[in-house]
């Protein structure tokens, strides 16, 4: 094997390409460390700007630290610049401007098979003539690994995805999921420093794809890999990440934990790309210790967490998700509330979408749940008043 295929597992076309790297200690061994523990930093953007015609850039001034053992999303939407990241991580980009470190080593210049990172794409790629177990053997093999351990690693990293049995079946005679769990223990089997997905789940129907997500979520927990995870797909960051960095025009305009992106969003676009959202137009009255009152056009108000800082007298938009909104009948006392109309009701199964509108025209969408002690009692027309706690209302510019 020529030394330039030294340190990665990577896929071109339809061909993976894996090479050699120096031994380490397994992933479990370093991973029970307590530097693993600290969460330091694993890897490191400074400054990272990207652009392919000289121009326009897709990248701009990127700075993120990735900690060891996170699984950290990469989340927005199309042309964003979350998969030219990736990609600049993987080495099959490199950065306009910029540093990129893993452990401290500079990669601007290290090529792909040198980084010594594992990879899973949409495609899987999987050698169609090769049984499951020379699959995953492959990483392996090409590093020159002798093959009593070689055997030996092929079975762990089989286990670990709890696809032993089949071993010695061909790609063909495997589902999708399989075969998704095929191309993860092949980029886990030689012990990579991080591993990098690049929406490994697009491919698969909605039940496959939520059971997976669980199943990726509880390796994680059960290795204490990096995984570093592509998505436009917002239930996949929620669900399976410890930190989700949303990204809008090259710029990531968020990076918190999954909790505090829903609840706590820092803007606008944060805000309605993560999960459902309400929007309320108005003008920014009496702000004081964080909080300030947007005054809508038909004179009702309410009063939320200023985000921005914004002075009186300032067109705003004020922000809640539907199952933040209490909904009580009109004339019932409702201590941060607004008036509306109910338009109509759209069962889901395991909740109802109550749609409402304001006297200033806004919609919005609150959502009960069945058991709702309320729902028995609305239909289309029903007056009705939308109660909301004023730390779940956040005001943005």
């Amino acid at each position: 094997m020529p030394a330039f295929l030294a340190g990665i597992v990577y896929i071109c076309g339809d061909k993976i390409l894996e090479s050699t790297t120096a031994k380490r200690p397994p992933l479990a061994a370093v991973r029970n460390t307590p530097q693993a523990a600290k969460r330091e930093t694993l890897v490191e953007f400074r400054g990272v700007k990207k652009t392919y015609d000289g121009e326009n850039l897709v990248v701009k001034q990127l700075d993120l630290n990735i900690e060891r053992g996170e699984f950290l999303t990469l989340l927005g939407p199309s042309g964003s610049g979350k998969t030219t990241c990736l990609m600049m991580l993987a080495g099959f980009e490199f950065p306009t401007g910029g540093e990129i470190r893993l452990d401290s080593k500079l990669l601007n210049k290290v090529p792909p098979h040198k980084r010594d990172i594992g990879m899973v794409f949409q495609n899987y790629a999987l050698f169609p003539h090769m049984t499951v177990g020379q699959n995953v053997a492959y990483p392996l093999q090409v590093r020159k690994v002798d093959a009593a351990t070689r055997a030996d690693k092929v079975k762990r990293a089989l286990d670990m995805v709890q696809m032993g049995q089949f071993a010695d079946r061909y790609p063909a005679q495997l589902s999708g999921g399989q075969q998704q769990r095929i191309a993860l223990a092949r980029a886990l089997v030689f012990d990579p420093k991080l591993v990098l997905m690049d929406e490994p789940l697009g491919a698969l129907d909605k039940q496959l794809r939520e059971r997976m997500q669980i199943e990726l979520k509880d390796l994680h927990q059960r290795l204490g890999v990096t995984f570093v995870y592509v998505t436009h797909d917002q239930s996949e960051a929620l669900t399976m990440s410890d930190r989700v960095a949303v990204f809008e025009h090259g710029i990531i305009q968020q990076l918190a934990p999954v909790d505090q992106l829903y609840e706590q969003p820092d803007n606008q676009f944060v805000a309605g790309f993560i999960g459902d959202n309400n929007r309320f137009h108005g003008v920014v009255e009496a702000p004081d210790a964080g909080l300030c009152r947007l005054r809508m056009q038909d004179g009702s108000a309410l009063l939320g967490v200023n985000v921005n800082g914004l002075g009186a007298g300032h067109a705003a938009v004020g922000c809640v998700r539907p199952e933040r909104i209490r909904l009580l009948a009109r004339g019932a006392a409702a201590a941060n509330g607004v008036a509306a109309r109910i338009t109509s009701l759209i069962y889901f199964g395991d909740h109802v979408r109550v749609r409402c509108v304001l006297p200033n025209s806004d919609e919005c969408f609150v959502k009960l749940t069945l058991n709702d002690p309320a729902l028995p009692g609305l239909s289309e027309g029903t007056p009705v008043a939308l109660e909301i706690e004023p730390t779940h209302l956040r005001v943005f510019i």
